[in-house]
């Protein structure tokens, strides 16, 4: 854990102090500079600051209450939301969406994901790949940790890759290297002193049983100068030089690369700052702030109305460097009081969404940020006894916003209940496809070695989505 202490100072050594900033750090690595640019000019960028921001919205959202209403369906089917008008003539959705309706030409309504492996967790939502594909190599990498293969570099003095999703998506580690190995592990900043999630009981016990194997710990506190970290790593390097002799997996150049990345980090200050919303106007943050009481909630499992600040500190984090963020919102898991539940926490993620697209937009970096907003699946189109929806992987629902894609549409028919796809389904793999590409990077071209030396692809049995182009 990176705790920056003591008071918001630059002392000497050019350490910024951040009082109670904590960030956990875990691997980056990638290729030098001059191959990044060239990699980048063959794309045709200049000057990226392509990135994705992957809000997964954890438990698995529903499609009436979101984005698919069937207002002509039974009761027991449409629920009690009514759908309302949008930007973009001719389509509704629900009335717990009114600020994005408002700016329903910026997004993308996808009705139709779908192919969802059924499992509680973000692997898919983070990857496009079910958590079996290549288990027995260490399984698929998350797509951060793939831009942090392609596109980092440990000079660099921010993460590639920076996640901060709580509750079940933390707790499964869903955003997870694979077969890239530890070196490109996700930075997980330490967000809890932020933003409070309570987890159900037997999330706590998985939490508990997995131990900390999901993040790493680092410390840099006052005692600890630049010089010390220089010294100390000259230190190690001369141990290092000793054990790269006899390591022919190539693992010890993997952790320098680590090594030298999380020294950057530590020593630049710009993810602390990034991470510190005290430096943010405080007229953002408020615009970031829902208006509704936390008391209100119908669960306590529910994400509260500071949880859009998780979305402003996204866009600091791309502001400084970094390509991917994965953010979570809790508790879409509505096995019981289904309709109470989404009355408050969908206009939360409605205002949430609101927020950053147009902030992002009169920043100018709409064009050059993706958002993706999904869960590991849908639910059931029946409410059941308990007034609740459970799980229904057949189809759910999707939206995406800026990237420079074509926005303004809805992609993708259901039956009248919601229940199925019976127009231009859309995969996970469908919708990484389309995210690389408006990073530049096309995922049915470049491979990456698996630990036997057979390329992979970066996105195999899928095809950007045409519409988006």
């Amino acid at each position: 854990m990176i705790k920056f202490l003591g008071n918001s100072s630059r002392h000497c050594d050019g350490i910024p102090r951040r009082e109670f900033l904590r960030a956990g750090a875990l691997g980056f690595g990638g290729l030098t500079l001059a191959q990044l640019l060239k990699l980048e000019a063959q794309a045709g960028i200049t000057q990226s600051h392509k990135a994705v921001i992957n809000i997964h919205l954890d438990g698995g959202p529903p499609q009436w209450e979101t984005i698919d209403p069937k207002p002509h369906a039974p009761a027991e089917i449409r629920g009690e939301f009514e759908p309302i008008s949008t930007a973009i003539p001719g389509v509704q959705i629900c009335e717990l969406m009114p600020k994005v309706a408002s700016i329903a030409d910026r997004f993308t309504f996808i009705r139709t994901l779908v192919g969802s492996a059924g499992r509680h967790d973000a692997f898919q939502c983070q990857s496009g790949y079910n958590f079996k594909d290549l288990a027995s190599f260490g399984g698929r990498p998350a797509m951060g940790c793939v831009i942090s293969k392609l596109l980092g570099s440990p000079e660099d003095a921010a993460p590639p890759f920076v996640d901060i999703m709580q509750g079940r998506p933390l707790v499964r580690n869903s955003a997870r290297p694979g077969f890239l190995g530890p070196s490109y592990q996700p930075f997980r900043p330490d967000i809890s002193h932020l933003f409070s999630r309570e987890l159900e009981a037997g999330m706590k016990g998985e939490l508990k049983r997995l131990g900390k194997d999901h993040q790493m710990s680092l410390e840099l506190n006052e005692s600890l100068s630049a010089k010390r970290l220089d010294d100390r790593k000259s230190l190690l390097n001369g141990f290092d030089r000793i054990r790269r002799q006899v390591d022919a997996s190539g693992m010890m150049d993997a952790m320098d690369q680590f090594n030298r990345q999380a020294t950057e980090i530590l020593t630049s200050g710009q993810l602390a700052e990034a991470m510190d919303l005290s430096r943010e106007d405080p007229q953002v943050v408020a615009q970031y702030t829902a208006p509704v009481r936390k008391d209100d909630l119908a669960s306590y499992t529910s994400d509260g109305p500071q949880s859009p600040q998780k979305l402003l500190l996204a866009r600091r984090l791309i502001e400084v460097g970094v390509r991917v963020v994965s953010v979570s919102v809790s508790d879409f898991d509505t096995h019981r009081n289904n309709s109470s539940r989404m009355r408050t926490l969908m206009p939360i993620v409605d205002f949430g969404l609101h927020a950053l697209v147009t902030d992002l937009e009169n920043r100018g970096l709409l064009d050059d940020v993706s958002i993706v907003v999904w869960g590991e699946f849908g639910r059931t189109p029946k409410i059941n006894s308990n007034g609740g929806r459970d799980h229904w992987p057949r189809v759910g629902p999707c939206l995406l916003a800026g990237g420079g894609m074509k926005n303004g549409q809805v992609i993708g028919g259901t039956d009248r209940l919601a229940a199925t796809a019976v127009s231009r389904p859309v995969t996970y793999k469908d919708v990484f496809s389309t995210l690389y590409r408006n990073l530049g990077l096309d995922a049915q071209q470049i491979t990456l070695p698996d630990p036997q030396g057979r390329p992979q692809y970066l996105i195999d049995d899928a095809e950007p989505i045409e519409e988006l182009a």
